[in-house]
């Protein structure tokens, strides 16, 4: 018995020692309950006003705020209305409809807008088409629309000095992607690729511009070279993201063909750009041919001297052990090689400039290793600026009002003969580099889209014409249209050729397993 009660009493105990502990456990769990559920009120309650407040119009939240204050090409909604206020109490009449700065405006956003609008438009299984067209024919309409055309105007000496910045942009971007490793590794195609097309079609175009376009035999010659410098240049705008594309995806990695065509489209712009002011110089300048010849001589002498100095000294100064080091470099190259070629044109030396920046471009990089890819992206970021500005320009040039009645076949038919010599051309130089007989088809293909260096050149022989020689302002207008529609039709068409064409002639390959070490430069 004393057993069994013990052991009783033991077990009541045992029963009664959860019970006397169960309570304090209850109230700190139900303490925890509660503040998780406070917790979680107050995070629905705080989403609940989160919510309201991205809902609520006044203020605006969320995407209408964005909207307003949001950056667009460095320029936010309410900074750019400030702006034009501070302008405005400057300038007066120049932000006004009809002023300057009122046009400069309108063509910049209209192109930006026609850019964006064009990358918007997406085909299943087709290239994207570039966005410059969009913004050419953005300031096309601008010019045809008549009731736009009456209040923007632009001063011719604006216009030039926009696009003569522009063109110094791109002949920085033509020099620092000269990569001196690419260079030395494609070795003799390369400089294959890039001279011979450009300069057979130039004769070829000439020859084929006195017969289209009526062009005299004296000087005819000289402008009909400057029009097949114009239409020669292959665009980098095109050529170069696409061929990143292709390299990306491992087709035609093993031989080189993308690395081939981004290196040659640089030094195929810097023949192109040369060749044109030479011959432009030539044609508009009075004096007997040699006199002429070797005056451009001269020009290119300086130019080339002047800027392996001035890029000698901006290869070294400022030091490495700087801060801001690629803001500094990039502010170097960008004032001395704007101030080479605004200050070449006042002079009357205006083949010095362009070759001025291309060599120093070149030389300064040389020795930047890493530190080159870093400015060519600031670079690349204030060609963003003046991209809409140059198309959105060369756009507005081109008056329907103006034109011939067969202008625009003519032009057509000497664009059109110019491509197939220049594709011809292409194919025979690429015998014998190792390239199969299709890789020869794509690589002649793809040498056909122009954009870029024909958005500058077109309009400078139309200016040097107007400031020159009047009585040539006809023909200078022929190579403006040859170069807008020269736009129009190779741009889109070269992205859609090399985008299809390129999967179903190149051969793919790993990536991984070959080496692009060179092509992995930001060349443009």
């Amino acid at each position: 018995m004393y057993t069994t009660e013990s052991q009783n009493e033991h077990h009541l105990e045992d029963k009664n020692t959860p019970s006397s502990t169960n309570p304090q456990i209850l109230k700190d769990s139900s303490i925890i309950e509660l503040e998780e559920t406070k917790e979680i009120v107050l995070s629905q309650t705080e989403e609940t006003k989160s919510q309201m407040e991205k809902m609520s119009y006044c203020p605006p939240q969320g995407k209408w705020n964005k909207a307003i204050t949001n950056e667009t090409y460095g320029f936010s909604g309410v900074a750019l209305f400030m702006i034009w206020c501070v302008a405005w109490s400057f300038s007066g009449s120049e932000v006004l409809p009809g002023g300057n700065l009122f046009g400069l405006l309108i063509i910049f956003y209209s192109a930006t807008i026609g850019g964006k609008v064009l990358e918007l438009i997406r085909i299943p299984s087709v290239p994207q088409l570039p966005p410059l067209l969009g913004m050419l024919l953005a300031g096309f309409t601008i010019r045809n629309v008549p009731f736009l055309s009456d209040y923007i105007h632009i001063n011719n000496t604006w216009s030039s000095t926009l696009r003569n910045t522009a063109l110094t942009i791109i002949l920085i971007r033509a020099g620092l992607g000269l990569d001196p490793r690419a260079l030395k590794h494609l070795k003799r195609v390369c400089l294959r690729l890039a001279i011979g097309p450009c300069l057979i079609e130039a004769c070829s175009t000439a020859v084929i511009s006195h017969f289209f376009m009526n062009f005299p035999w004296q000087w005819g010659f000289l402008l009909g070279l400057s029009i097949s410098f114009v239409v020669g240049a292959v665009s980098p705008a095109v050529v170069v993201p696409s061929m990143l594309l292709l390299q990306e995806n491992g087709y035609g990695i093993k031989k080189g063909i993308p690395t081939l065509l981004i290196a040659a489209s640089s030094l195929d712009d810097i023949i192109a750009i040369t060749g044109f002011s030479t011959c432009l110089s030539i044609a508009f300048t009075s004096g007997g041919i040699l006199k002429n010849v070797l005056a451009s001589f001269r020009d290119i002498l300086i130019g080339v001297l002047a800027g392996a100095i001035l890029g000698i000294f901006v290869r070294y100064f400022p030091s490495e052990d700087q801060t801001k080091l690629t803001l500094k470099r990039a502010f170097f190259i960008l004032s001395m090689c704007i101030s080479a070629v605004l200050g070449s044109h006042q002079i009357g030396l205006h083949a010095v400039g362009g070759l001025c920046t291309l060599a120093l471009s070149f030389v300064a990089g040389v020795n930047w290793s890493t530190g080159k890819i870093e400015v060519q992206r600031l670079i690349k970021t204030i060609w963003y600026i003046f991209q809409p500005l140059l198309f959105g320009l060369v756009g507005s040039e081109v008056s329907v009002a103006s034109l011939k009645s067969n202008a625009i076949g003519i032009c057509v038919v000497t664009i059109s003969l110019s491509l197939l010599v220049r594709i011809f051309s292409t194919f025979l130089l690429m015998c014998f580099a190792g390239f199969s007989f299709k890789e020869k088809i794509f690589i002649a293909l793809s040498w056909i889209p122009k954009a870029t260096v024909q958005a500058v050149l077109g309009p400078l022989a139309l200016e040097t014409a107007r400031n020159s020689a009047p009585h040539l302002e006809p023909y200078a207008r022929d190579v403006m249209t040859v170069a807008f529609l020269a736009i129009l039709i190779t741009a889109p068409n070269g992205a859609l050729i090399i985008g299809i064409l390129g999967p179903k002639v190149l051969e793919r390959h790993d990536p991984s397993k070959i080496n692009v070490k060179l092509t992995k430069l930001e060349l443009h």
